[in-house]
């Protein structure tokens, strides 16, 4: 059975807060570990009026609080923002309360727009091969291995999963040059995912932490009991994408009828960025992503599915889980 695993950016719905938007992050996930879920990750944005995960590790750890056994995680942590010593103390102290759980997803972006790149960094100069290097940093003061000459406390000898995040050829090319698994954002950004996993699967190098390829692709449900239903409640997520991308972010609207077909000529657009997502009944979902695993051969599903009603949501994964079972 394929796995599945949800990716949570923790919306603040109109109208509501970020302290229920973390209330609801945290049922979110004991909801998904009761339904076999794999693991529950949260993604490292700034500046953007709709998403509450910017804290990511310290929203981690409010889940991994909430749960027993699901994995927990980021998807990612945009390592530029941060010292990879400063990240590894973030999840080395995780992985000492939660053991055996905690994954640490690795992206190059910076999570926001020039401006708030600059407000966190305070400079955006940076070397092309600067993400790498962070990488080894970082995976040298896990392993403990004395090459920084800093011992990272905690988090020498912590057993925290490194994955490599990507939505072009960069992240396939360093995932499998370090034999590490990749996750490919193919839930937003689908253009180089088929050339990405062919790359990543033909160029791994088996290593001390993956013997063969592992391929984890993003993947949007949004299901409910009737196609219409389902197609109502996706219209919030691309509200907010149509937004994000006219540069005005926004938090999560409540769904429009007709929202699609009011966009015109640009709903092409739209269903491109989205292609890699099922929107439908049980059995219109069962279709939809028995076709794009036969296509791609994932590994694994990272589920996403921003939806304005708290209660649509925990149902439609009640649905893929179903869906997924049954594959």
């Amino acid at each position: 059975m394929t796995k599945y695993s949800l990716l949570d950016l923790v919306p603040i719905t109109q109208g509501g807060s970020a302290r229920q938007s973390l209330a609801n992050a945290a049922d979110l996930a004991v909801h998904a570990e009761s339904l076999g879920f794999t693991r529950y990750w949260v993604a490292e944005h700034h500046g953007m009026a709709g998403i509450a995960s910017a804290a990511t590790a310290v929203v981690i750890a409010h889940v991994g609080e909430a749960t027993s056994t699901i994995r927990v995680g980021a998807g990612g942590i945009m390592l530029p923002n941060h010292s990879p010593l400063v990240i590894a103390e973030q999840f080395g102290t995780l992985d000492a309360l939660f053991p055996g759980r905690v994954d640490l997803g690795l992206g190059r972006a910076p999570g926001s727009d020039q401006r708030v790149a600059r407000a966190i960094r305070r400079t955006l100069e940076s070397d092309a091969n600067a993400f790498p290097q962070d990488v080894l940093e970082l995976q040298s003061y896990f392993a403990d291995d004395g090459k920084t000459g800093i011992r990272a406390t905690p988090g020498a000898g912590a057993k925290v999963d490194l994955w490599i995040l990507g939505s072009s050829l960069f992240g396939a090319q360093l995932a499998a040059a370090l034999g590490l698994p990749y996750a490919f954002a193919s839930h937003f950004a689908p253009g180089l995912m088929d050339e990405a996993a062919e790359m990543y699967r033909r160029n791994f190098r088996p290593s001390a932490a993956l013997d063969k390829p592992y391929l984890m692709l993003g993947y949007n449900v949004f299901a409910a009991e009737t196609n219409a239903e389902a197609e109502l409640l996706a219209s919030s997520q691309q509200q907010a994408f149509v937004a994000i991308r006219t540069g005005e972010g926004i938090q999560l609207p409540p769904p429009v009828a007709g929202y699609r077909e009011s966009l015109g000529a640009h709903a092409a657009i739209l269903d491109q960025v989205l292609s890699a997502s099922a929107v439908g009944s049980a059995e219109t979902v069962r279709r939809q992503i028995s076709a794009f695993l036969e296509r791609t051969g994932a590994d694994e599903l990272m589920i996403g599915s921003a939806m304005f009603d708290h209660n649509a949501r925990r149902r439609s994964l009640e649905i893929t889980a179903e869906v997924m079972r049954g594959l």
